[in-house]
């Protein structure tokens, strides 16, 4: 199992002003699967994000992934846990303006056992079809390239989940499709993926969808048929030739 929540809950606040965002989450994701959380905003779906990528504690609860018993971690093993296990993926980029795209790539590597050369960061680069932007500026870049250089990032010391907090709602809609088809095929190769999104077109594109409203799971089924964005790409093209 790559990850086991067990009856989350997250409390903000202090008697009677308390919020329960999460309100007694149990959720469990195979590894290999890509999973979208789907909610309105004020769902709690970003918080249950934050939650999975230990970027927050819950209130009560357990909560494995991986293997390892998160509750029990300190704040150094936390950070640990962070660099090696996961890859986050968020909406605005969270690039560092000042260095190039292979150097953003390569950040997490400072704060990790591996040692870069330049070449994973290369690897990951092509991965996400930039091997040609290597030593451009995130100003020299498209909002589309600027989130692909955050996946090549999340990508860097190959972790066991991929994480991504609405990695499309800052693009155009050829560059979300673009985004999606990325999840897609390191999906195909194998990778655990798991998405938060308001839009349900998005959360399609995903094998299976968990909707989240006030703090509960509302339903957690299977996509049949998830959308293909290589497919839906094609077509776009295509209209745009029409035209």
């Amino acid at each position: 199992m790559m990850l086991d929540m067990q009856d989350i809950t997250k409390i903000y606040g202090m008697e009677s002003q308390r919020v329960h965002a999460v309100n007694g989450i149990s959720l469990q994701i195979e590894a290999g699967e890509f999973v979208a959380i789907v909610g309105p905003s004020g769902s709690g779906k970003s918080t249950l994000m934050n939650l999975i990528a230990c970027l927050d504690t819950p209130t009560s609860g357990a909560y494995w992934l991986d293997g390892v018993e998160v509750g029990k971690l300190d704040d150094d093993q936390l950070s640990q846990v962070r660099n090696s296990k996961i890859g986050l993926v968020f909406q605005a980029y969270n690039l560092l303006a000042r260095m190039t795209a292979l150097e953003n790539v390569e950040l997490p590597l400072l704060y990790g056992t591996h040692q870069g050369d330049g070449a994973a960061a290369k690897r990951a680069l092509e991965i996400v079809g930039l091997g040609d932007r290597l030593h451009h500026w995130p100003n020299q870049l498209s909002g589309g390239q600027q989130q692909r250089v955050a996946i090549a990032r999340a990508l860097i010391n190959n972790p066991s989940i991929i994480l991504a907090d609405e990695p499309t709602g800052a693009l155009d809609t050829r560059s979300g499709l673009e985004v999606m088809d990325i999840f897609q095929r390191l999906n195909r190769e194998g990778r655990t993926v798991v998405l938060v999104t308001h839009e349900q077109t998005i959360a399609e594109h995903a094998r299976r969808v968990v909707n989240i409203r006030d703090g509960n799971v509302t339903a957690d089924e299977p996509v049949a048929h998830p959308r293909q964005a290589c497919d839906e790409l094609a077509k776009l093209s295509q209209e745009v030739k029409v035209q």
